[in-house]
């Protein structure tokens, strides 16, 4: 429903002071970052809906994690339940943690039957770079120019996001950016409005320039004495500015670099279970089988539970050389929250929601773009949406998006930005997400912009 569920702070004696909070955080360090110039103090959440300390509600149509919605019942009680019984690893048989991975299996390719389970989405990133390092005897990796893939010291070389312009201006001192490592080399993500293309033929010219550009990127590694390993991409592209469409570009780079020996890794942290809407998994639109497909914390909606999915054979020759044990990937308690979490998507039919929610919010978000000239362009597939904002001169409305973003957070609508420039409007919300909350957030961005 639109109007969100009453929410009594003061009866559970709730208060938070949150310029004292904000105080007492420097115990915490500089390398953390606030979201809003305003930063939110959530002290409850409730399906689409998140809570502060003064029982004022904001929708959600930013956080991926909780994808079922915030703190649903099903998966509460799972996670209780199980807790209450038994938390053990994987190094003892447990009928639950064998069930999970065979029900999450059979939602993939047939090709893809074995799974290993992580804690995070960077730890199974993490993983899949050992068994593509294992599988090609190689080093060199592409990805995409704005990537993020995680945060161990291997996937920060993989992530040029965090050297991004939203984070160098915060740097201590105004650091300049990083060097890439000399075994990763990035490519530009498949955007139609960068590549100045419009209209039904720009599907194939994109997908063609995306295979063009891993090539390229082969061959710089190569004159460095580097071999390709792996094409690593975020299905979505969500750090680049979310570019789905057109279809084309997933399959026509996997082909590149299998073509040279490499692997083709999709990592469908942000994109996976549903989130675009009518398929399970964002790497479906190009009907490809990925070598690879990790997998993050919306499968276990908040609770820290990951993983990768990959070919028997991969692993079989991973696993005859290296041993590979994870206390908490794979224990009975995210077993638990998994297999809740796949029965909530199934019953409640939440893919098919996140496709018709998703058409729903586009057309109305494309309806706006035709009153308010600041929207280049609505991207996006399901309940994962880009709006690209730009300034009057056509440059990347960098400035402006942040604004619209404040000015939403204080009429109560939640979202982030992304791209290169910071200047995308990221709408993800949780898969429980509805038509009227759409309406909603539509109404108040169209304040929002207004204001500017």
């Amino acid at each position: 429903m639109s109007v969100a569920p009453a929410f009594d702070a003061a009866a559970m004696s709730l208060s938070v002071d949150d310029a004292a909070l904000l105080g007492r955080r420097a115990v915490l360090g500089p390398a953390y970052r606030l979201f809003y110039e305003k930063p939110f103090a959530p002290v409850r959440g409730l399906d689409v809906w998140l809570y502060d300390a003064a029982g004022r509600a904001y929708l959600d149509a930013y956080n991926n994690v909780p994808s079922v919605g915030h703190c649903h019942p099903r998966i509460v009680a799972a996670l209780q339940r199980q807790a209450t019984a038994l938390n053990t690893h994987t190094r003892y048989l447990h009928e639950s943690v064998v069930e999970y991975a065979e029900r999450l299996v059979a939602r993939f390719p047939a090709a893809l039957d074995t799974v290993m389970f992580t804690c995070s989405g960077s730890e199974a990133n993490d993983l899949a770079l050992r068994i593509v390092h294992e599988a090609t005897g190689r080093r060199g990796l592409i990805v995409t120019e704005n990537a993020y893939h995680g945060v161990t010291a291997a996937l920060a070389d993989l992530s040029p996001s965090v050297q991004s312009r939203a984070y160098r201006g915060a740097a201590p001192g105004g650091a300049p950016a990083l060097p890439l490592a000399p075994h990763v080399r990035t490519v530009r993500a498949p955007d139609v409005q960068r590549a100045g293309l419009r209209g039904a033929a720009s599907g194939p010219d994109v997908a063609a320039r995306f295979a063009l550009d891993v090539r390229m990127a082969i061959a710089d590694l190569q004159r460095g004495g580097v071999e390709p390993a792996a094409l690593i991409v975020d299905t979505v592209f969500a750090s680049d500015g979310i570019h789905t469409d057109p279809v084309g570009s997933l399959a026509a780079g996997a082909a590149v670099i299998r073509e040279h020996g490499g692997l083709f890794v999709a990592d469908e942290v942000q994109g996976g279970f549903g989130r675009t809407g009518g398929v399970w998994w964002a790497f479906e639109r190009d009907g490809i089988v990925p070598d690879i497909v990790t997998l993050g914390k919306p499968m276990g909606a908040g609770h820290p539970v990951a993983g990768l999915v990959t070919r028997a054979e991969l692993l079989a020759d991973f696993g005859a050389r290296r041993r590979y044990f994870n206390t908490f990937g794979g224990n009975t308690v995210s077993a638990a929250v998994g297999l809740a979490v796949l029965d909530v998507i199934e019953e409640e039919g939440l893919v098919e929601r996140a496709g018709v929610v998703g058409a729903h919010l586009q057309e109305r978000l494309a309806a706006l773009a035709l009153r308010h000239a600041e929207i280049a362009e609505v991207r996006g597939r399901g309940l994962y949406i880009g709006v690209a904002l730009i300034d009057p001169d056509g440059g990347p409305g960098t400035e402006r998006a942040i604004g619209v973003m404040n000015r939403l957070r204080e009429r109560g609508i939640l979202i982030g930005l992304c791209g290169l420039d910071s200047n995308v409007l990221k709408i993800r919300p949780p898969l429980t997400f509805g038509v009227d909350h759409a309406d909603l957030l539509v109404g108040a961005l169209d304040a929002a912009l207004g204001e500017a």
